[in-house]
């Protein structure tokens, strides 16, 4: 039976009811990013995938990028070695319409152009699990969701952990967590420092390009009277990349000593109720992201910069309904400014409600539900979405699901010097369906999706143009230029013959094509397979695993004439536990030593050797 403590966790945020991986996770698990409230996996028919915290210590490291691999439909993008800017793709989308949750705060830097979330400044401390929805949930999490969903819930610990390993580069990641957990109370804290020399984010350089970022998180949560509980949390990282530049006297892409800042800070504060036919979980959530860019030529002081911040308050809810019904509901009103070196502050307010009714029993469930945003700046968005799943033997699942998509244009596409105040927001229509089938030995799945796009924000040159969009737009401005369609197939398969082995397959088939011209889109790789393997053996539960990676040859730019490699890279890893508390790990990156880079022109990171110590209590 689960302690009164943990079920109360598992209904906040991202609940983790189990900690098996992938594909593999148990049929009751727990979800929230469906609905926006907790909701069984099997009981919907959107597809989801969860990595949880025995997932990515079986993977070990830092690098959050090699955990994502292992979702599919997922493939990832960086300009250079780690802590460069990484962008997700999820079915063949822009990193930028990819919503990026951490403990429910909206994280996507509202400064940046396309308000994206750098993944190249999150690392793997301190998670408790990451939930990744494929396909448009507008409909429940709003604008940027035209891709999928990537929630990330930090741990709920009672005890303490840490860890620390070095390698290659220079390379240093250490992670301590504490914290105190009990039926009407919780508090947890942690912390961790990573660094390393990097590899030259110049393709053409010879000068490594190093990263650092220490970080600090925590969550609280507080009984007041039964039923009723406050909740918190809060993280700030502090990230120093190393990035390269245009030196003169060629102004080509070379060695600089440029780097670049990044403080983040989010959090979120609120009340949740927990009755018998009524939840509701209210609160203020705030993320701020400063970036600063220096160049010791010209001396200390930082040379341009840009501070985006978001304020949110939010209310959703569940209602228990008669006959197996449901009803999601939620409301949010989000402000958002955004300023630069060269640009004055700018702000919007979008206000939101959205409502969901679904009938969900344990041979079948159907949602479906549609959302309504106003926007300060251009108007209005309406969106649909409906879902369902049907158990058409004990093993065998059939599921389905429609979503529609947005992403409101971002300050910078809107009021910046390129700024355009006409632009419309980028809409999305996503179809799939799938067959899950799942034994004690064998879980597959198929799924097959479609995605179609339109009003996709670009940058126009205005190069020789005065007219028109381009009139007192000298360098370029945005617009509504794009429409494009991205389909394809997943395909899962585990296979766990004995319980101390076990073997994770996982393809995806993506062609994602401008309707346009017809060409593919940039650094989208149509074939991406994922194969990894672990064992526990028999000596002293040494455990090995290996893990194999490959995509094939994308283009890097809209005319295809830019193209990027494709290949594969290995991993090989071991873990020893020397004691009920002490486990010593070891892995070996990159085997084969194969240099495969994800932006043109950019560096790529070789063979490496780590090895470290992690400590349970």
């Amino acid at each position: 039976m689960l302690s009164k403590a943990k079920l109360v966790a598992a209904g906040w945020a991202l609940a983790a009811l189990a900690s098996t991986p992938a594909l593999a996770q148990q049929a009751d698990q727990i979800t929230v990013v469906a609905t926006g409230s907790a909701q069984r996996i099997d009981q919907t028919g959107q597809p989801i995938t969860v990595l949880t915290a025995a997932d990515l210590s079986r993977l070990q490291g830092p690098d959050i990028t090699r955990a994502l691999e292992q979702v599919p439909g997922l493939t990832l993008s960086r300009n250079g070695g780690p802590g460069a800017f990484t962008g997700v793709r999820l079915r063949g989308s822009d990193s930028e319409q990819v919503l990026v949750l951490i403990d429910g705060v909206r994280a996507e830097d509202v400064s940046a152009p396309g308000a994206g979330f750098d993944f190249g400044t999150l690392t793997t401390g301190g998670i408790e699990r990451i939930d990744v929805l494929r396909g448009s949930n507008s409909v429940v999490w709003g604008s940027a969701a035209l891709g999928g969903v990537i929630a990330i819930q930090t741990r709920e610990l009672n005890g303490y952990e840490a860890s620390a390993e070095g390698g290659s580069r220079g390379s240093f990641a250490g992670e301590a967590a504490a914290g105190l957990a009990k039926d009407r109370y919780a508090l947890s804290l942690t912390g961790g420092y990573t660094t390393t020399d990097g590899v030259s984010a110049a393709a053409v350089g010879t000068e490594p390009d190093g990263f650092r970022q220490w970080r600090l998180g925590g969550k609280a949560r507080l009984e007041l009277v039964p039923g009723l509980s406050f909740v918190a949390n809060a993280r700030y990282a502090d990230t120093l990349t190393d990035i390269d530049g245009y030196p003169a006297p060629d102004y080509t892409f070379a060695d600089t000593p440029e780097y670049q800042i990044t403080r983040q800070l989010s959090g979120r504060a609120g009340l949740r109720y927990e009755g018998a036919w009524l939840t509701l979980n209210t609160g203020f959530a705030l993320s701020d992201t400063k970036r600063d860019y220096y160049d010791p030529t010209f001396g200390t002081a930082p040379s341009y910069g840009y501070r985006g911040r978001s304020e949110r308050a939010d209310l959703t809810g569940r209602a228990k309904l008669p006959a197996n019904f449901a009803l999601d509901f939620g409301a949010d009103s989000e402000r958002t400014r955004y300023s630069g070196t060269f640009d004055a502050r700018q702000t919007a307010r979008q206000t939101s409600g959205h409502a969901m009714l679904g009938w969900y029993t344990d041979k079948a469930s159907l949602a479906a539900g549609l959302r309504y945003d106003d926007h300060s700046r251009f108007g209005n968005a309406t969106t649909l979405g409906a879902n369902g799943t049907v158990k058409l033997t004990q093993a065998l699942r059939l599921r389905a699901s429609y979503g529609e998509g947005f992403k409101a244009p971002t300050l910078f596409q809107l009021l910046s010097d390129y700024g355009n105040t006409a632009l419309r927001p980028e809409r999305s229509r996503s179809y799939d369906a799938g067959l899950e089938y799942r034994s004690k030995t064998v879980t597959a799945a198929v799924t097959v999706f479609r995605r179609d796009s339109r009003n996709l924000i670009a940058y126009v040159s205005c190069f020789g143009q005065s007219d028109g969009i381009c009139t007192n737009r000298p360098f370029g401005t945005y617009d509504n230029v794009g429409k494009a369609r991205a389909d394809g197939m997943e395909a899962e398969l585990t296979l766990k013959p004995v319980p101390a082995f076990t073997v994770r397959s996982l393809y995806t088939y993506t062609r994602a094509r401008d309707l346009g011209t017809g060409n593919d889109l940039a650094r989208r790789p149509r074939h991406a397979l994922t194969l990894s393997g672990d064992w526990e053996t028999p000596l002293a539960h040494l455990a090995i695993g290996a893990d194999l990676r490959l995509i094939s040859m994308s283009f890097d730019n809209a005319a295809n004439t830019a193209r990027l490699p494709g290949g594969a890279v290995a991993t090989i890893r071991a873990s020893l536990p020397v004691h009920d508390r002490f486990t010593l790990f070891a892995r070996v990156e990159n085997v084969f030593d194969n240099r495969i880079p994800t932006a043109a022109g950019y560096g790529a990171v070789g063979r490496g050797a780590f090895a470290g110590l992690r400590v349970r209590y």
